[in-house]
């Protein structure tokens, strides 16, 4: 039993000492999160029953539960001709929050049919109260604040979009 009980401790001491070892000034390196484009998307009014285009973005797509949990945590900023589409598997009513978002979004809620169903004008940074969607909805874009009011974007206003 001594032999067992010698070994175990010269195991233990040996992970210690490795431990110790180790530098105490490391410092653990994190890489940015950048954009990636996935797709295009494009925004049209529907003013006289003619679709007009808005605007066209480049858009990054979130369609898993990891990516569209994360979105746009954790990045410092994102360019105004770019977004995030968010793509659920089923319609209903969403609902959004920005905790860990560092800059502030307008966030759009999209139904199945590429309408838009309503807006959240200016989500504030890292902020966890519920932005909810005021109707069921598919998909979800996030583009930077007050883009969706200088592009004149309304409940009614329809995307369409292409993945790469």
């Amino acid at each position: 039993m001594t032999k067992i009980h010698l070994i175990a401790a010269l195991a233990l001491l040996n992970t210690v000492i490795s431990c110790k070892n180790e530098k105490k000034d490391q410092v653990l390196e994190t890489k940015e999160i950048t954009f990636s484009k996935e797709g295009e998307l494009s925004l049209f009014s529907l003013s006289d029953s003619i679709p007009k285009l808005i605007k066209k973005i480049d858009i990054e797509i979130a369609d898993d539960d990891y990516q569209i949990q994360t979105g746009l945590m954790y990045r410092e900023s994102m360019k105004n001709d770019q977004g995030m589409l968010f793509v659920f598997p089923d319609e209903e009513p969403h609902s959004f929050y920005m905790k860990n978002t560092r800059f502030p979004l307008d966030i759009i809620f999209i139904d199945s049919k590429h309408k838009v169903v309503s807006i959240q004008k200016n989500a504030q940074p890292l902020d966890e109260s519920s932005l909810p969607s005021e109707g069921p909805a598919q998909y979800v874009l996030e583009i930077n604040a007050k883009l969706s009011d200088q592009w004149n974007l309304k409940a009614g206003d329809s995307i369409s979009f292409t993945k790469m």
